[in-house]
């Protein structure tokens, strides 16, 4: 891994000391960005992000140049860990460096928060996501992804698949304690509870559920394309939960079956359904994010005529215990 380079000369400054019209270039261009590179409305977060700044109450960084913002990361910090929620810088400024200046202040600022061990980010819209120096390199863990995308003109034409015993009805927030609990099991030692931590434990599931269904980080919840599994003693086996990233394109948010029905089908049917109800509801094409090291289910979403639309990476920094 290549050595960090200098400090980016352009100034950083707290997000608290920015004005939304300062931070408002980096916005509309990211708004943009999302858009054009991955068909996905990305303006209810960056409202979210204006409302946030303007009160003066989201922690992060923004870089300037001159006097307006060339770019912004913000992070949050709950229960020892830090989640830092987005990293942009807008092309004209976009470098290694200055993306790491970015970086480096979010860190350190995390890093003198008590109680704090951990740190977890997925950066959409960043430079050389899979091989790049990186602040605090002896912390860090990096997670090579795919956001792979299908159009759905054909999903009803795939193959409806029985799964013996087992039911599919659509799943209610009512049932987000089972799935938390089913979320956990399912991911234990699994690549992806190494990334999101909230997955090792029913309760740190409840709180990826409550995110994604309310908050727009994942698109706005879609419960007409979500579907849950049950056995005949009415028993959850497995969720497939979506949600919608613009007005005609769906996206597949979870999708987790229990252990013991891993290789029968039961995972493609719940995502068949999904896909079937985005079509037609009138979405022309779905999107979705799984790690490139998970074969089995990349198989499975190429087999259902998804395609690898870009390369990112899942980012940890945790002290490692010797």
């Amino acid at each position: 891994m290549a050595a960090l380079p200098d400090r980016h000369s352009e100034p950083v400054l707290e997000l608290r000391r920015v004005t939304t019209e300062q931070l408002s270039p980096v916005l509309e261009e990211e708004t943009a960005a999302w858009q054009a590179d991955l068909d996905w409305d990305f303006s209810p977060s960056a409202d979210l992000v204006r409302r946030f700044v303007h009160m003066q109450a989201l922690s992060g960084f923004a870089l300037l140049h001159g006097d307006r913002a060339a770019g912004y990361s913000y992070y949050v910090c709950e229960e020892g860990k830090g989640l830092i929620g987005d990293l942009y810088v807008r092309r004209e400024f976009r470098s290694i460096e200055s993306e790491n200046a970015l970086l480096e202040a979010v860190l350190d600022a995390m890093s003198r928060t008590a109680g704090v061990r951990r740190v977890e980010a997925q950066f959409m819209m960043l430079s050389s996501p899979l091989n790049r120096p990186v602040p605090r390199q002896n912390w860090f863990r990096s997670y090579p992804r795919y956001f792979m995308e299908a159009p759905l003109g054909g999903a009803g034409r795939l193959p409806e698949k029985t799964v013996p015993g087992i039911s599919i009805l659509p799943w209610t927030v009512n049932r987000q304690d089972e799935t938390a609990r089913l979320i956990a099991t399912a991911y234990q030692g699994h690549v992806d509870s190494q990334i999101n931590d909230q997955y090792r434990s029913p309760g740190g599931a409840r709180r990826f559920l409550m995110n994604i269904v309310q908050y727009p980080g994942c698109g706005t919840f879609f419960a007409p394309a979500s579907f849950a599994a049950q056995d005949a003693d009415r028993r959850l086996r497995g969720v497939s939960l979506a949600s919608l990233v613009a007005p005609d394109v769906g996206h597949i948010t979870q999708v987790c079956v229990a252990s013991q029905d891993r290789g029968t089908g039961l995972g493609y049917e719940l995502m068949r359904q999904s896909l079937t109800a985005l079509a037609f509801h009138g979405c022309r094409s779905v999107s979705l994010t799984v790690t490139s090291s998970n074969e089995t289910a990349v198989r499975l979403y190429q087999n259902m005529g998804f395609v690898n639309r870009r390369n990112f990476a899942a980012y940890v920094w945790e002290a490692r215990h010797s």
